[in-house]
């Protein structure tokens, strides 16, 4: 019998599968993945699988993460153990490329601000001067990372006027092309964009890449917007430059040390802030969970997975 485990968040997906009569699923509920026989693991991107994890696993041989990122998985202890590691890209661009969009337009129309005022109470009626927020057409989009979700964001960019820059660490030809996009110096790309949108992926090089010094090289008028992942920016630092108005506002959709959400940040009417909710659409999380289940049984049948990581 092939014995696997599947993180608890996940049960409603699992108990729609027809099980092969060879396969045993068993549920997990914490980091402390119970130690034996099994040889599959299909955790969500909140469950940490590292060393001490997979050294309860001797068996282990593949870890089929539910998500496009992996920074949960220690995966050069996998690759030291032979353990193959898969995520679910492409399944959720659109859905994360629209939720970049809502942060964009809600910041740059300072929706929730509004939102709260009219809830609160505090709407005393139309008036010239109030709430106003910024247009995107004759814009500068920025792109940092012209992914999958990058580029998807980015093709969305005419329908708003906007004009788009990119930066990565080597030209992308697809961006390019689908946006005619221009490649920028990072530095550069940061002091001409009006709206700055991270879609890196978390690496020890991209850990803290929007620090004290990048977001002082944004305009005051410019926003910054991450639906990538928390630790690219520099969390005290962005607080610091919104409390300060050293840019206008900031659209985040990920944290630091999620779920914790500084209070500092959380009273800063210029951030619009969500639960981290880029591929939270039905279309995408059961894509995302038929990807990761298949991915898990040809790891653990020894078939060729279809999204390695590497």
């Amino acid at each position: 019998m092939k014995r696997v485990l599947i993180s608890d968040s996940l049960a409603d997906y699992l108990a729609g599968e027809s099980l092969p009569d060879d396969v045993n699923a068993e549920l997990f509920g914490s980091d402390n993945l119970p130690a034996g026989d099994w040889i599959g693991v299909l955790p969500d991107i909140t469950r940490r699988i590292g060393v001490e994890q997979i050294e309860r696993l001797p068996a282990l041989r593949i870890i089929a993460n539910y998500g496009v990122g992996y920074d949960n998985i220690d995966v050069a202890a996998a690759r030291e153990r032979g353990i193959i590691v898969t995520n679910t890209p492409g399944v959720l661009t659109r859905a994360t490329a629209e939720l970049t969009w809502a942060l964009i337009l809600a910041v740059a129309r300072r929706v929730g601000e509004g939102e709260r005022e009219l809830r609160a109470g505090r709407w005393t009626g139309w008036r010239p001067t109030h709430m106003r927020g910024f247009g995107l057409d004759g814009k500068i989009l920025g792109i940092v990372g012209p992914g999958r979700i990058g580029r998807d964001v980015a093709r969305r960019a005419a329908a708003f006027g906007m004009q788009v820059i990119y930066w990565s660490r080597a030209r992308n030809q697809e961006i390019e092309a689908d946006s005619d996009a221009r490649w920028l110096p990072l530095d550069t790309l940061l002091e001409t964009a009006d709206v700055v949108s991270l879609h890196v992926a978390l690496t020890e090089e991209t850990r803290g890449l929007i620090g004290e010094a990048e977001l002082a090289r944004m305009k005051r008028s410019a926003v910054l917007v991450n639906t990538a992942r928390g630790p690219v920016v520099d969390e005290a630092a962005l607080i610091d430059a919104l409390k300060h108005r050293r840019i206008r506002g900031a659209g985040l959709d990920v944290y630091t040390h999620e779920p914790h959400v500084p209070a500092e940040l959380r009273d800063l009417e210029n951030a619009v802030l969500l639960p981290h909710l880029g591929s939270a659409t039905d279309e995408a999380r059961l894509a995302m969970w038929q990807t990761a289940w298949k991915n898990l049984l040809c790891g653990i049948s020894g078939s060729p997975v279809p999204n390695p990581v590497y």
